[in-house]
């Protein structure tokens, strides 16, 4: 055990980043087994989404993750799989209320600072 007070606190924030970072690699490996087991649409959404996190919060290299997500694309059009990446869902349109109209705030005057005047330089004695 440390005894210098910032190396405790660096063991303690270690303990913390090692758990963030078991928790999603173990979301990484059962999204990957959930598509291996059952090529889908949806599994292969999920799969490619928990690369993504991985990614970003450091748990894999960004060149790894591209390389996983091209062989993960590749399994899923062998399998038959479509999987259109930018096609989202259409939000319902909600409807707004009508605004009032905003009045507009006269623009504040500018104050204008002035220099200091200047002290007049004592003159040296001989």
């Amino acid at each position: 055990m440390p005894i210098i007070k910032s190396a405790k606190k660096r063991v303690k924030t270690a303990r913390k980043a090692t758990a963030r970072n078991a928790k999603t690699k173990k979301g990484l490996r059962s999204a990957l087994k959930a598509f291996t087991s059952k090529v889908t649409s949806s599994s292969h959404k999920k799969a490619q989404s928990s690369l993504d996190k991985a990614v970003k919060k450091g748990v894999m290299s960004k060149n790894k993750a591209s390389r996983r997500k091209s062989q993960l694309a590749k399994a899923a059009k062998a399998a038959g799989v479509k999987h259109t990446a930018g096609a989202k869902k259409a939000a319902p349109a909600k409807k707004v209320a009508a605004k009032k109209p905003v009045a507009k705030k006269a623009a504040p005057k500018k104050v204008v600072k002035k220099a200091p005047a200047k002290k007049p330089v004592a003159k040296k004695k001989k």
